[in-house]
């Protein structure tokens, strides 16, 4: 059986990807810093991803039970919505550490479990790395870090068989999603009309379910599937970034 650690397990794409895996046979590894009960989760760590004491524990964890990790879905994030200059120092630190510095801890003590074996890594990024929009300028900055990140793993751990690539999700249907709608950028009275009224925007005519990306997910960490694809960024945003703005 293969083994996937899955991090921001809790969050709404972090569950709907344990679902998936889980459905697919998979040994499910969650980590997160809210206390968890996962049905799809065999194994629950509490912990904060980004404080490196922690994130070593982790894969000192994983490696007493499992011995080798398969896969490594890097999906824990935070998000903060205002302008850039009304940001305080301590908000952009904790979005660069939760989206950022997470996946470098996770992928430097993640390597040891991979190395002999290969395997994959997924970053998940967001549509907000390569089109973004305003008041949400520290989660734009550490998703295109994290896309920039990729790429640069990808090159470095391919001697090692390890495969990188990112999912760049779009507007899913998630409560960082219901948050992020208070910017202002759709018109409603109600999550409902917001969420509706965002979904239009798409080519699809709708926001993403969870369980999209989770499918996404499972395509890039499974060798059968996509053993020759690294480096890359796998948009999954219902056609959203394929229209001009302008129309």
């Amino acid at each position: 059986m293969k083994t996937v650690l899955i991090t921001g397990v809790a969050g709404g794409i972090g569950s709907a990807i344990a679902d998936v895996f889980h459905q697919a046979g998979w040994h499910v590894i969650g980590v997160d810093r809210r206390q968890a009960e996962l049905p799809s989760v065999t194994d629950f760590i509490l912990a904060d991803i980004s404080d490196p004491i922690a994130s070593q524990h982790i894969f000192d964890t994983v490696k007493e039970k499992v011995g080798t990790l398969d896969a490594l879905v890097n999906n824990a994030a935070v998000q903060v919505c205002k302008p850039l200059v009304e940001t305080t120092i301590e908000e952009w630190d904790s979005v660069m550490d939760a989206n950022l510095r997470a996946v470098f801890l996770a992928v430097k003590y993640a390597f040891p479990l991979m190395k002999d074996n290969g395997g994959a890594i997924v970053n998940i990024g967001s549509v907000h790395a390569v089109a973004t929009s305003a008041n949400i300028a520290a989660y734009a900055a550490s998703k295109g870090a994290l896309l920039a990140l990729t790429r640069a793993l990808a090159i470095e751990l391919t001697t090692q068989n390890i495969r990188v690539n990112t999912v760049l999700p779009g507007a899913v249907d998630t409560p960082m999603l219901h948050a992020g709608l208070s910017r202002g950028h759709v018109e409603g009275d109600n999550t409902y009309e917001l969420v509706r009224a965002l979904g239009k925007k798409h080519v699809i005519g709708r926001v993403g379910q969870p369980h999209e990306i989770g499918q996404a997910v499972l395509f890039l960490a499974d060798e059968e599937r996509s053993s020759f694809v690294t480096g890359q960024a796998l948009v999954v945003d219902g056609g959203a970034t394929a229209r001009l703005s302008t129309e």
